[in-house]
């Protein structure tokens, strides 16, 4: 009864979040929550890139940030690249194998067979496979496994609710762990994919990778106590916990969105003439809040001194905030709207 509670305040949540797609311009924030998934999808495998840094070019980052950029831009790549191939494959092996070929290219694990399941034996935890926390399954054994989920994936005549069907699939997927590399950031960016195919969601507006990391200990145990107790109750709690958090911070930050426009509308006024041209720079922040003043003069498409004015109508305005520090290659970012993402 604390599963079939907890499914039910999960469904009302998404719907709730879902609506949003009927009553703003969904695809403009998308950008943003898959930028956020991918950081914090990132993190938990040990990078550091914040969202900021997501939306910057590789030549603004100092080297040292660069190997952690590229893995971000691979699951930002992988994970639109995947809700596209959605309109012309099922939720299948094939969309899997093409999703962990994107996130390991030119990446850490480039060397351990991307897009393609593992011919070895891998473990989880330990120095070795004697000390291991966790040995998955022999790779004999993967084609069969990998088959059988993908059957249950779209196995329209199981009775098994979506949402407690996606729990098994990432689960199952995280134990069989099909990869030698790259198998959380995989699993991880199939629940988002599944709930596009199955129509719970119109667009990927809801991640659980943020819930994931902060609750990473939990994550690791609840998964683990499945394959030692048979628990698979208490995945699904934890797993459904998950969804409504997430579901509720997904509305507070479309909530704070609509609230945010509420309020650039009314400093706008004082612009009088360049209102329209700040209307189109602001438009195009909401899909990628960093800029400077090369993309400003391309969305105005007028000189460079019209740029940089502009540019200093939205810092008076407090819109724009530079994060550089220095007197050229000035970076600016929407600041007020990032931080709606980070709450």
């Amino acid at each position: 009864m604390e599963v079939i509670k907890l499914l039910s305040q999960a469904d009302r949540q998404l719907g709730r979040l879902d609506m949003y797609s009927n009553y703003v311009n969904i695809d403009l924030y998308v950008s943003m929550h898959i930028a956020k998934e991918a950081t914090q999808s990132s993190r938990i495998e040990g990078t550091q890139t914040n969202m900021e840094e997501a939306f910057m070019e590789k030549d603004d980052l100092s080297k040292e940030k660069r190997n952690d950029w590229e893995e971000v831009q691979n699951y930002i790549e992988a994970m639109n690249l995947a809700v596209k191939e959605l309109d012309e494959l099922p939720f299948s092996s094939r969309l899997i194998k093409k999703a962990h070929k994107i996130l390991l290219q030119g990446v850490r694990g480039e060397g351990k067979m991307p897009g393609e399941y593992r011919s070895s034996q891998n473990w989880i935890g330990g120095a070795s496979i004697d000390d291991a926390t966790f040995v998955p399954p022999p790779h004999a054994a993967i084609a069969e496994l990998m088959s059988d989920l993908e059957k249950f994936a779209n196995d329209e005549s199981n009775s098994i609710p979506d949402l407690l069907k996606i729990a098994l699939i990432h689960y199952q997927f995280e134990t069989i762990h099909p990869f030698l590399d790259g198998n959380g950031r995989a699993g991880r960016l199939l629940i988002s994919l599944y709930l596009v195919s199955s129509g719970i969601l119109k667009k990927p507006i809801l991640y659980l990778s943020d819930y994931f990391e902060r609750n990473r200990t939990y994550y690791y145990d609840n998964l683990m106590r499945v394959r030692t107790h048979n628990d698979l109750a208490q995945w699904f709690k934890f797993f459904l916990v998950g969804i409504i958090e997430t579901a509720k911070k997904g509305i507070q930050t479309f909530d704070g969105i609509m609230q945010l426009q509420t309020t650039i509308d009314d400093r706008l006024k004082s612009l009088g003439g360049k209102a329209n041209d700040v209307r189109k720079v602001i438009s195009s922040l909401y899909s990628n809040p960093v800029t400077d003043a090369n993309k400003v003069k391309e969305i105005i498409e007028k000189s460079n001194v019209s740029a940089y004015k502009l540019i200093a109508s939205l810092e008076e305005l407090g819109i724009l905030k530079e994060v550089t520090g220095g007197q050229r290659s000035k970076i600016y970012i929407f600041d007020e709207y990032i931080s709606l993402f980070q709450k």
